[in-house]
C-alpha cells in the first residue's frame, strides 16, 4: 500500500466561533486529506486536528510520514496497523482517524460493499443531522437562521453572556424548531443550574458540554432538576471515559477525530448503550470525507451532528448529502464519496 496526503484549504460560508477560547475560523480552515492506494483502488481519509487536544497539522503529518512504513501490504490488517500507530502516537487521534477512514474506504472498495452494510447496519435508522449556528451577535444569528430554514434541527453555540439574547432572537425567527445548544465548556459549575434552566425556558432539547472538562460538580443538580439532558463532548475522548461520564451526563458525543476513527468509536458506542447513555455522533469542520466516515455509524446513534461539510462553501467531495438534514448512506462501496469535479 502507498500512503500520500495533502493539506487542503476550506472556505466557510460564515465565520464560525465557539465559547471555548473564542476559537474562530474567520476565513479558512485547513484539513489533511489522506489517500491510501492498493490494487488500483484509492481509500480516502481526513484529519481535522484540534489544538484543544494538543494536535496540529504538523503533528498529524508526522504520523503520516511514519505510517508509510507501518501500513504494509494488507489493508485488512486493521488491528496490526492501528495498534502500531496508537503505540507510537498515543495523542494523535485525528491523524489515526484519517488512516482508519482511508483503510475502511479502501476495504469497502476492494470488497465492493458500503461500510455501513459491511458493519451490518440498517441505513433506514439514520437520524436527521442538526445544523450548527456558530457564536455571533443576535442579529447576525437571526440572519443565518433564515438561510438554514430547510434544516429541521438546529444546534446553537452558546456559552457567553449573550446566551439569552441569542435564544430570544432565534425563537422570534424559529419559534417551534427543535433546538440543541453547545456551551463548549463555557459555563461554570456555580452557574450551570441557572443557565440550564434558562435553556429549558427556550425549549432546548439537549445541552452539550456545559462546563469545562473535569468540572462536573454542578451537573448532578441539573439532572435532578429534570432539565434538558446533558451530553459530554470534551469530557469524553475515549473508551476509558465513557463509564465515568454516566455519573454526570445523560449521553456522550463521539467524534472520529477525537477518538481515533471508526475502529475506536464502535466500542465507545456499545459501552455507552450498555451504560444507558445516549449517543451523539459529532464532527469538526471537515469535508464530506470525514463526515462520510462518521455517517457509516449513524444508524447506531440517537442523535447526529454531522454537518461540517454543510458549513463549507467549497466541499471538494460529494456523496453524503445533507439537504434538509438528511444524510445519504448510498450503495457505493467504501465510504460512498467521490471527488467533486467542479471544485
Amino acid at each position: 500500500m502507498h500512503l500520500t496526503w495533502q493539506r487542503r484549504n476550506l472556505h466557510l460560508r460564515h465565520p464560525f466561533n465557539i465559547a471555548r477560547a473564542q476559537t474562530s475560523h474567520t476565513v479558512d480552515k485547513q484539513v489533511l486529506l489522506v489517500r491510501i492506494m492498493h490494487d488500483d483502488r484509492v481509500g480516502w481519509g481526513e484529519a481535522a486536528p484540534s489544538t484543544y487536544y494538543r494536535q496540529s497539522l504538523d503533528s498529524a503529518e508526522s504520523v503520516f510520514a511514519a505510517a508509510g512504513e507501518i501500513i504494509g501490504d494488507d489493508p485488512f490488517a486493521l488491528d496490526r496497523i492501528l495498534d502500531t500507530l496508537w503505540a507510537r502516537f498515543p495523542d494523535q487521534s485525528a491523524a489515526i482517524a484519517a488512516i482508519d477512514g482511508a483503510l475502511h474506504d479502501l476495504i469497502g472498495k476492494l470488497l465492493d460493499i458500503p461500510i455501513w452494510k459491511m458493519l451490518g447496519l440498517d441505513r433506514s435508522r439514520c437520524p436527521l443531522t442538526s445544523f450548527t449556528i456558530g457564536l455571533d451577535d443576535p442579529e447576525a444569528i437571526a440572519g443565518k437562521l433564515r438561510e438554514a430554514v430547510d434544516y429541521p434541527i438546529l444546534k446553537i453555540k452558546v456559552g457567553t453572556a449573550q446566551d439569552a439574547a441569542i435564544l430570544k432572537a432565534i425563537r422570534r425567527v424559529a419559534p417551534d424548531k427543535p433546538l440543541r445548544v453547545d456551551a463548549n465548556c463555557g459555563w461554570s459549575s456555580a452557574d450551570v443550574l441557572e443557565r440550564c434552566r434558562r435553556m429549558a425556558d427556550f425549549g432546548v432539547e439537549l445541552i452539550e458540554q456545559p462546563t469545562p472538562r473535569g468540572e462536573h460538580a454542578g451537573l448532578p443538580a441539573v439532572r435532578a432538576a429534570g432539565l434538558p439532558p446533558l451530553l459530554a463532548d470534551e469530557s469524553c475522548i475515549n473508551l476509558d471515559e465513557v463509564l465515568p461520564c454516566a455519573e454526570a451526563f445523560d449521553g456522550i458525543n463521539i467524534k472520529l477525530c477525537k477518538c481515533g476513527g471508526i475502529r475506536r468509536a464502535l466500542p465507545m458506542i456499545h459501552a455507552a448503550q450498555a451504560t444507558g447513555l445516549k449517543v451523539m455522533l459529532g464532527c469538526m469542520v471537515e469535508t464530506s470525507v470525514g463526515i462520510a466516515a462518521a455517517a457509516q455509524l449513524a444508524p447506531l446513534a440517537d442523535y447526529i451532528d454531522l454537518d461540517g461539510h454543510l458549513l463549507l462553501a467549497d466541499d471538494p467531495f460529494e456523496g453524503i448529502g445533507g439537504t434538509a438534514g438528511r444524510l445519504t448512506l448510498n450503495d457505493e462501496p467504501g465510504l460512498g464519496i467521490r471527488e467533486r469535479q467542479s471544485v
